[in-house]
């Protein structure tokens, strides 16, 4: 019995990163009741944001104005998507939703415009390994049939 040894890799990936994101959300439950958690938090980003920075839009036109909404659909999110990885269930989906979220965070805190992103554990290893589930993450292994000519 020949082991597909992409296919585990993928496995252990979906199922780390999975964990992760339970557990980011988890972190989150208070946002649920207190939404000033959150908006606490975007504030001092908007504060440290450079001016007319893309942060700084985001910031004042996305983040700051929905953070009531935010304050719920993110810890919902994360714990969804992570559970969703962990079971295999559309996984390709949960993890785009993942990558998104944490894409977010990386803009609204200012961090992926800096050279300290590349070596932050939240930054480029969870945004490639939530991409490269979204790209590869589905159960099933889809080979490429290359016909040939005799």
């Amino acid at each position: 019995m020949a082991i597909d040894r992409q296919r585990a890799g993928i496995t252990i990936l979906r199922i780390c990163i999975g964990v992760f994101f339970v557990f980011e959300g988890i972190g989150k439950i208070g946002w649920f009741t207190n939404s000033s958690l959150l908006a606490d938090q975007l504030s001092g980003w908007t504060k440290a944001a450079a001016a007319g920075s893309i942060s700084q839009w985001y910031l004042q036109t996305i983040a700051v104005p929905g953070a009531a909404y935010f304050a719920r659909l993110v810890p919902l999110g994360e714990m969804s998507a992570g559970l969703a990885m962990i079971a295999g269930f559309w996984t390709p989906l949960a993890a785009f939703v993942a990558f998104f979220m944490a894409l977010n965070f990386q803009i609204a805190g200012g961090t992926i415009f800096k050279y300290s992103f590349l070596a932050n554990g939240y930054g480029l290893p969870v945004l490639g390994s939530t991409l490269a589930l979204a790209l590869a993450g589905g159960k099933k292994s889809k080979k490429l049939k290359v016909k040939t000519e005799k």
